[in-house]
């Protein structure tokens, strides 16, 4: 059994998605609420399976509930429930940790295959828009390719870092490339934010296990 809680600050279309969930006997409504303040109140009380949840609510919006949602670490999935095909929005949505962007255009058609499809664990986008999440999860996946390496660091820097693998201090590295200590200490920084290093030992610790790239 599916517990789920539907919230949408429309009468009629709250009513239309309880009528079609409601012809599946795997589904089980325990709650309904009209506005935001009341959703995240009744998701707290019960922790749902699935949450639908429509964007836009008076007192409190879809975004924020899903976000209280993350912050409590409730084990309820969220599916929008929204008229809003922009990307944008898709994103922001999805980037509160939802499961589920279902069109209401499309809700009659789409909303029992998302609410059993996101309580298995899988996300669930409405057709008409899926090459969103597409998109989504190719960036996703560049940007975890795309980790920072020694070819992103200048010239002069690449010279600092070999010097800091060799084991020299930041004053000897000064007086061997006579520039100023406060140089030296600036290209160091620099070098850590471009590889997303930090703590006191990172940068030596990196130099030298790459010693041999540079």
């Amino acid at each position: 059994m599916i517990t789920i809680i539907v919230a949408d600050d429309h009468p009629l279309m709250r009513s239309g998605v309880k009528s079609v969930l409601q012809s599946d006997e795997q589904i089980n409504i325990i709650a309904e609420a009209q506005d935001g303040q009341e959703a995240l109140n009744l998701i707290i009380k019960h922790t749902p399976n699935v949450a639908l949840i429509d964007v836009e609510m008076p007192k409190m919006n879809g975004l924020e509930i899903a976000r209280r949602i993350l912050e409590l670490k409730l084990k309820t999935k969220i599916i929008f429930l929204t008229m809003y095909k922009d990307e944008d929005m898709f994103n922001a949505a999805m980037d509160t940790g939802a499961f589920g962007y279902v069109l209401k255009e499309n809700a009659a058609e789409d909303i029992l295959e998302g609410v059993k499809t996101v309580a298995s664990g899988d996300y669930y986008i409405s057709p008409l828009i899926s090459s969103y999440l597409v998109k989504r999860l190719n960036a996703k996946k560049e940007l975890e390719l795309r980790q920072p390496s020694i070819n992103d660091l200048t010239k002069s820097e690449r010279v600092i870092l070999k010097l800091i693998a060799e084991g020299k201090t930041s004053q000897q590295i000064a007086d061997e490339l006579h520039i100023s200590y406060k140089t030296v200490e600036n290209h160091r920084n620099n070098i850590s934010k471009k590889l997303n290093l930090s703590g006191t030992h990172s940068l030596v610790k990196f130099a030298i296990k790459n010693k041999e790239k540079i």
